[in-house]
């Protein structure tokens, strides 16, 4: 006997509506919890990056210059977006006397650590203040928490600024390489044929280019390499593992049957694969992703190291630890950026980790074994 209408519609809206696939990899990687406490670490330094200037500093926040608001701390992120009124009044980067000797109205909101990532702090340079110690003098104190280096310049403010070069190297080089990959990947394993055999062996031929040779020729033929060029480098030679995931996932995908029910709408190819075929093959994808940030990190530290990365004056990890070995009474100088960096390429791997085992039901139930 069939139910009356209202039962079966009670019915049907107490069912309840089963999770997508990217809201249950959520909760399933929330259950980590050395996953999510990477997570957390790894907001925390991007915050670190965004926030740099309003940590540590010699320059203003904002502040009130005859009449005019502004905002030096910017010129930390690009020299350009510092207003050319400080030079043209002649400021010399001493904005604490300086304000006060040219417009004694003037105000200013200052950083919560007075030293800065390019140069030294001298003695009253802010009221009442010894300047940094330099050489093998420049332990950790009260006004240079991990120290200073051999010229005076504070550690921590290296350190701090510095974290902008290395998530930028992670992040943005991997965003080259996951481009390059999931296209390169998408196009072998959906058309299939020759387009697969020709784009199988590109991928192989670039497996066979050592990425630190590569990085270390360029330099050698360029006569001014930035940061830029090494990023560029890194996200060119690491997105093969990206395209071979992303052709496996291709050639599993397109035989399934909401791909040929599009096909029979009419859509056209290309809308067929990143329309329909790319979001479902993206969650394994983003394991190698993960991965890669933190291998390019440790690249750009290693190259660093070397005297083949971020070019002066920008403050890194690997500079540090390169400014260390020359005097190992300078310890903080090798031990706070190696624990940066060590902390940071183990949060990206345990970010990975956990994605794989979030989005992988195989190993779900091998962890609950």
């Amino acid at each position: 006997m069939a139910l009356p209408i209202e039962n079966r519609k009670s019915k049907i809206e107490n069912v309840k509506k089963s999770a997508g696939f990217w809201k249950e990899t959520w909760r399933q990687f929330r259950r980590r919890r050395l996953g999510m406490a990477a997570l957390i670490f790894v907001g925390a330094l991007t915050v670190t990056a965004i926030l740099s200037p309003a940590i540590v500093g010699t320059r203003p926040i904002v502040c009130q210059y005859k009449g005019h608001l502004y905002f030096p701390c910017m010129g930390y992120f690009n020299p350009r977006w510092e207003n050319p009124i400080f030079q043209i009044d002649k400021f010399r980067k001493r904005y604490p006397e300086s304000l006060k000797a040219k417009d004694p109205a003037s105000w200013a909101v200052w950083p919560l650590n007075y030293n800065d990532p390019y140069r030294r702090v001298y003695d009253n340079e802010w009221p009442d203040r010894a300047g940094n110690p330099t050489r093998d003098q420049g332990r950790p104190n009260t006004l240079n928490w991990f120290g200073t280096d051999q010229r005076g310049v504070d550690v921590f403010a290296q350190m701090v600024h510095g974290t902008r070069v290395a998530l930028l190297v992670g992040i943005l080089s991997m965003g080259i390489a996951a481009a390059i990959g999931i296209v390169i990947g998408a196009l072998a394993g959906y058309f299939g044929g020759w387009a697969d055999f020709a784009l199988s062996r590109l991928v192989e031929l670039v497996l066979c280019i050592p990425t630190l040779v590569l990085i270390l020729a360029l330099l050698a033929i360029i006569e001014q390499a930035t940061i830029w060029h090494i990023m560029a480098i890194i996200g060119a030679t690491s997105w093969t593992s990206i395209a071979r995931l992303t052709r496996g996932e291709f050639l599993r995908l397109k035989e399934m049957d909401f791909v040929a029910a599009a096909r029979t709408t009419g859509l056209g190819e290309l809308r067929i694969i990143f329309r329909y075929i790319l979001p479902n093959a993206l969650a394994p994808v983003l394991v190698p992703i993960t991965f890669g940030i933190a291998g390019a990190i440790l690249t750009e530290s290693a190259l660093s190291f070397l005297g083949f990365g971020a070019p002066p004056p920008n403050p890194s990890w690997g500079t540090l630890l390169s400014a260390g070995r020359s005097n190992y009474q300078m310890w903080w100088l090798i031990f706070y950026p190696g624990l940066a960096i060590f902390f940071t390429v183990l949060a990206y791997n345990l970010i990975g980790e956990g994605l794989q085992e979030a989005t992988d039901p195989r190993l779900r139930e091998g962890g609950r074994a």
